[in-house]
């Protein structure tokens, strides 16, 4: 390959793409957090369990679980998804118990993030890492 000035500006703007591509997953987790969170931020743990596999041999079907005692509604997000909201589970007041199971679709190797909104009102975190070998939101 000749490295024209052609080529020389294409291979400049396809690194500058690739540098954003990172900050815009993180921009939308960030945006869809807030969200659900109306911009509160939210405290780390606080009883939040989140329970999801350190490997998920396939990422099609990542099997994920999470329990907040007292908490009115539970968000899961990931990551690096096209869309980084995977889940909402609301409890009302009849509820047993505030915890819920599920499986997940996940692009790739990545953080799993559950937010909790509690019934005072506040909001608590936790996450876990999560290493797909085979990519599930068409990877």
């Amino acid at each position: 390959m000749e490295l024209t000035r052609r080529n020389t500006l294409a291979l400049g703007i396809g690194g500058l793409a690739l540098a954003a591509l990172p900050a815009a997953a993180a921009a939308a987790l960030e945006e869809a957090m807030a969200a659900f969170t109306g911009g509160a931020q939210p405290a780390e743990g606080g009883g939040l369990i989140l329970t999801a596999p350190e490997i998920a041999e396939n990422g099609n079907t990542v099997p994920v679980s999470v329990s907040a005692p007292g908490a009115e509604a539970i968000a899961l997000f990931a990551a690096g998804n096209p869309e980084p909201e995977v889940a909402t589970f609301t409890f009302g007041p009849a509820a047993g118990s505030q915890s819920a199971s599920t499986r997940i679709r996940l692009a790739q190797t990545q953080d799993v993030h559950a937010i909790a909104r509690m019934a005072d009102g506040s909001f608590v975190q936790t996450r876990a890492v999560v290493k797909v070998t085979i990519g599930g939101c068409g990877g």
